[in-house]
């Protein structure tokens, strides 16, 4: 009785709310309410071998696996929480994020459990403005359900790049051209590796960063997850 007291009396103090809609959440557990949960159009990827993402790296990187949680579709329910982890300071979300796409991951049979969680990294003066790289916080979020270590800060990204948004394919790769470095290859080296990011469009960014790791590291294996896909 006294725990349930307690329990009614705390949320009515701090209520659970849903971060999609904003309705009251009895589950303390999950941030999305069922409705707005069930608004997420997941791509199945995880389980689907040459799926899209693969395809839109074909010839361009040497990866095992690659996988989008989710579909991204301007304005839509995703988009706008994606906003919130990456620009409003929601870390929770980012980690609520990430523990779904460890929990797809941990069911796949195309995936083996990696080694190793690498997140795509941000240049320095800008994680130091956002005050986090939201790859990482997914990469925490994976970690927590695979129980793999995330290495941070062994990949760099060693110039400034404007926005990917509203480039042409061709400028995206031209945009992020050598502008990736191993800075610890010793803990990649031989090592099944999983690249962390939220979004994938054209893969441009993906393909750079990963191509540095296998061109810098010997016997790496890497894969590749993303929050979400968006279609080019």
């Amino acid at each position: 009785m006294i725990k349930t007291v307690f329990h009614s009396v705390s949320h009515l103090l701090f209520p659970h709310l849903c971060n999609g809609c904003g309705s009251d959440l009895i589950n303390g557990d999950h941030l999305l309410c069922l409705k707005c949960y069930q608004r997420l159009s997941e791509t199945g990827f995880v389980s689907i071998p040459d799926n899209p993402v693969e395809k839109a790296l074909w010839g361009r990187l040497i990866c095992n696996s690659a996988m989008s949680q989710y579909y991204f579709t301007k304005d839509s329910l995703l988009q706008r929480l994606i906003h919130q982890f990456k620009y409003k300071d929601n870390k929770e979300l980012a980690h609520y994020f990430g523990k779904l796409m460890g929990e797809a991951l941990q069911t796949s049979a195309r995936f083996q459990r990696p080694d190793a969680l690498v997140p795509l990294p941000l240049f320095p003066d800008k994680e130091y403005k956002r005050g986090y790289n939201q790859a990482a916080l997914l990469c925490e979020g994976i970690a927590a359900i695979l129980q793999v270590p995330v290495l941070y800060n062994t990949v760099l990204r060693t110039r400034y790049t404007t926005t990917q948004t509203h480039k042409t394919r061709m400028e995206r790769w031209q945009n992020v051209e050598g502008v990736f470095m191993c800075a610890a290859n010793a803990e990649l080296r031989q090592k099944k590796i999983l690249l962390v990011d939220d979004v994938i469009t054209t893969g441009a960014t993906i393909e750079a960063c990963g191509n540095a790791i296998l061109e810098d590291v010997p016997d790496v294996q890497l894969s590749i997850a993303t929050l979400a896909y968006a279609a080019a």
